[in-house]
């Protein structure tokens, strides 16, 4: 007799590909998206949805994986740093590298997942919301003005003196 712990067929539409997972459906969608599907861009930080590392869109919205059961990602649209991206890279990540943003990038692929949200619902984003929006994405590095000014740059906006 197993004690809670139940796998089930859990359908997944992640990238536009669907995909059928035999997993507890109360298992965090981070370890479905890095150890079951091998999508290991969607990086484990601290577990407890704080630092913002495991971001990534689950039907547009930005969600901390590391606590979102996968169970609650059923007929929804998710879309990993892997899938960001169309045929070239997408405007944030093309700022990204203009602005030479990452140090040592572990936490990137959070810091642009939360900032392809903001920008999906707000394209002309001011400062305040900028910074409300990038609030609890943790960068250890300290790259924030490089990050906000990447997203003021796909936004159209100059950097302005703080």
């Amino acid at each position: 007799m197993s004690i809670g712990y139940s796998k089930r067929a859990v359908s997944l539409l992640v990238n536009g590909r669907r995909h059928s997972v035999d997993v507890d459906p109360a298992t965090p969608l981070l370890w479905v998206m890095r150890e079951t599907l091998g999508l290991t861009g969607t990086r484990y930080g601290c577990g407890i949805a704080q630092c913002g590392a495991c971001t990534l869109h689950l039907d547009g919205e930005a969600v901390r994986s590391c606590v979102t059961p996968v169970s609650a990602a059923e007929g929804k649209a998710i879309v990993t740093i892997e899938g960001l991206a169309g045929d070239k890279l997408h405007p944030l990540q093309q700022a990204w590298i203009d602005l030479e943003v990452p140090q040592c990038g572990y936490c990137q692929s959070g810091q642009l997942m939360t900032a392809a949200a903001l920008l999906a619902a707000n394209p002309s984003p001011d400062d305040d919301e900028i910074r409300a929006a990038m609030d609890g994405n943790i960068c250890r590095c300290g790259t924030y003005r490089r990050i906000h000014a990447a997203i003021r740059k796909v936004a159209g906006r100059s950097e302005r003196t703080q």
